[in-house]
Parts: C-alpha cells; structure tokens; sequence
C-alpha cells in the first residue's frame, strides 16, 4: 500500500512539474509611438534574455505597437490593452490617466519625470544639403518644400511645431501676429502631414519635400543607412523632447503582469538599457553613456516646454486643441 501510495505521490509531482514548464508565458504589450519602433525591437530582445536570465519570472512574449503618439493613446483609452505605454509627450500620458487607466503620480514613479532618454527634433535633407537649409528661418522660403507629420495626432509633430514657435518668438520678440504669420508661412510649405512620423518619413524617402522636420533619432539612423542619400542639419535651437512612460495600471493589474511591466520600464534606466537607447539614437540620462557617445550625440541649444509654454497642458491647449492655435494658421491650408 505504501509502494502505491508513492506512486501515486510521484505521479502527480511530474504532472505539476509539467504543468509549470509547460504554462504559457506572461504577455506584455508596449503601446509607443512612431520614431521607437527599431529602439524597442532591440530592447525587447535584451530584456527578455534579462527577465528570463536574472529574474525568477519566466518566459515571456513582448510585443509592441506604433503611430502617432496622440492616436495612439487614444487607442488605449478605447480598450487596447496595453501593459505599458511609452508616448511621445506627458500629456498623452495624462490622457490615459484621466481616463482611469493610469493612477495619479505616475510622472514620478520613476526617475527623470518617467522620462528615461531624450531626443530633440532636427533636420533631415537630402545629401548635399541642395537647397542649403540651416535653420528654421529656411523653412518659410518660397524655395522650400518641407515633409511633417500632423501636430494634431503626431507627438513629434507637436514637439517640433513648438520648437518653430520658440524660435520665431525670440526672433519677433514676443510679437505674436509676426510669430503665426512665420508659423503659417512653415505649414503652406507643407507637402504633407501625416499621421504619424513613419508616414513623413516614407514619403520623404519616397522623394516628397526638401527637408524633414524629424526625430534626431530617425534623422541619424537616416544618416547611418544612407550616408550617400541624407543628412542631418542641427538648427540653432531645438527642444529638448522627454518621452514618456508609465505602466497602465488597469490593464496590469486585470492581466497580472504588474511586475513584469514595472520592471520592463525599470531597465530602461539600467546600463545596459541606456546603451540601447544610445544605440539606437536616443540621448541617454546616464550621463557617462551619454559622453560616451558624444561623437554622435552633437551639442545644441534647447528649451523646455515647462520653461517656455507653462508645460503640456498649458501648451496643448493653447495650441493643439480644436480651434487653436494651429487650427487658426491651417485653416486655409
């Protein structure tokens, strides 16, 4: 009886130690915007080595989704399930949170505003740079033909939209009739807006537009595969862009993957995380991986949004919601 009785006994310790190496792994979805689509294919990769290797959590799946950083938080707040969002701007962050998807004080759950690299917006021209554009006072010739995604669903768009408006507000002075009648000047040369910085990067590569207004990151990767074809201009003032994380608490919590999508943000901030970023042509908060790569990463004259518009929503709403300020200068186009 005995004999059977340890039988029976290791029988079902096999069935469970089947059942364990054979459940299936957790799933995390990243919602991000354009411009991070090749950062975060490599960081899937690293993590997942990293999460399987040095931590007790298992196999896992990663996958991520893109586009104009505004639609795509609005696709989460219409039920896409993201465990994480990693947006172009803060306020498509506090979108998802007024929406009750992302608990209050999510800017400070983690280090730098929940800001762990940064990028700026620059220009990307053909090589050669043929019509010798260098600054954003180029960009309203009657010579110039420009390519930029939609200020209305594309984060980056918004960033360099503003990056436009400081410059021509230190250069007018304030005199805000001068300041929109440079920015209308900028959107008549507008080729296209696309949704999204994917879209306005295909179409320049597809020959539209004299320059791009991009993502430095894109711009240099640009640069990188094409040095034959592109180059990158640094205008004499840019932005300095803080895209944003936050686990989407609702969703985490329903699906139980709260510690998986808090460590997956976490590591972004480790070295190793910070090295992809670089590599991928993001700029760093690690200070020393940044001065490592100080060949690439070329010093330039930024503002912030919180010195120069009184934050995002401040900004947002000043100029991006319906009827603003970029409704008013693109009416007629």
């Amino acid at each position: 009886m005995k004999e059977i009785l340890l039988i029976i006994f290791a029988a079902l310790l096999a069935i469970g130690c089947g059942n364990e190496t054979t459940s299936a792994p957790q799933e995390l979805l990243n919602v991000s915007y354009d411009a991070t689509r090749e950062f975060y294919a490599d960081y899937n990769e690293k993590f997942k080595a990293h999460w399987e290797k040095e931590t007790t959590g298992g196999k896992i799946t990663l996958t991520q989704s893109h586009g104009g950083s505004e639609k795509q938080a609005r696709a989460v707040i219409d039920g896409l399930e993201a465990d994480v969002v990693t947006l172009a701007l803060s306020y498509d962050v506090t979108q998802i949170k007024n929406a009750g998807l992302i608990r209050g004080g999510w800017r400070i759950e983690f280090p730098d505003n929940s800001s762990p690299y940064t990028s700026t917006m620059v220009f990307l021209v053909r090589a050669g740079n043929p019509k010798n554009i260098r600054d954003w006072d180029d960009l309203i010739r009657d010579d110039v033909k420009l390519v930029t995604p939609n200020p209305k669903t594309s984060g980056g768009a918004k960033w360099n939209y503003l990056a436009a408006w400081e410059y021509a507000d230190r250069k007018f002075d304030g005199d805000e009739e001068l300041i929109r009648d440079f920015m209308k000047k900028i959107f008549d040369n507008a080729v296209s807006l696309d949704d999204g910085a994917h879209g306005a990067l295909k179409n320049f590569q597809n020959g539209k537009g004299d320059v791009l207004i991009a993502w430095e990151n894109e711009a240099l990767l640009f640069e990188k595969n094409f040095p034959y074809d592109y180059e990158v201009v640094l205008p004499s003032l840019s932005v300095l862009a803080e895209p944003s994380v936050a686990v989407v608490d609702k969703v985490a919590e329903k699906k139980g993957t709260r510690k998986l999508a808090e460590e997956y943000l976490r590591w972004l901030y480790s070295p190793e995380g910070q090295e992809v970023a670089a590599k991928n042509f993001y700029r760093p908060r690690d200070e020393e991986i940044l001065q490592k790569y100080s060949e690439v990463f070329k010093p330039l004259e930024l503002f912030t949004i919180d010195e120069e518009f009184g934050g995002w929503v401040k900004a947002y709403g000043d100029h991006f919601a319906d009827g603003a300020i970029f409704d008013q200068i693109s009416q007629k186009k």
